[in-house]
C-alpha cells in the first residue's frame, strides 16, 4: 500500500477484484494488525483470508459478502494461494 490513509481500501480493492463481491467486510483483527505500527509504518504485505459469506440481512442488495480476515505468518516467502472449502 503506497499511502498510509489507503491501506483499508486498498485491501477492500483487492477482494472486491478477487471475489468479485461488491460488499466487502474487514475484520477488527486485521484493521488492528494494519495499523499495529502507528499510521506512518503500515506493511507492506499481508496474509489475508477471504470468504465469501451468504448475506444474512435480506433487505441488502447483495446476495454474499467477503469477509477478510488476518492470517499472521513469519515469513511472505514461498507462500501459495490455498483454497480453503468452506462447508
Amino acid at each position: 500500500c503506497g499511502s498510509h490513509s489507503s491501506a483499508p481500501p486498498e485491501i477492500r480493492k483487492f477482494a472486491v477484484k478477487e471475489m468479485g463481491t461488491p460488499d466487502v467486510r474487514i475484520d477488527t483483527r486485521l484493521n488492528k494488525a494494519v495499523w499495529a505500527k502507528g499510521v506512518r509504518n503500515v506493511p507492506y504485505r499481508m496474509r489475508v483470508r477471504l470468504s465469501r459469506k451468504r448475506n444474512e440481512d435480506e433487505d441488502s442488495p447483495n446476495k454474499l459478502y467477503t469477509l477478510v480476515t488476518y492470517v499472521p505468518v513469519t515469513t511472505h516467502r514461498g507462500l501459495q494461494t490455498v483454497n480453503v472449502d468452506e462447508n
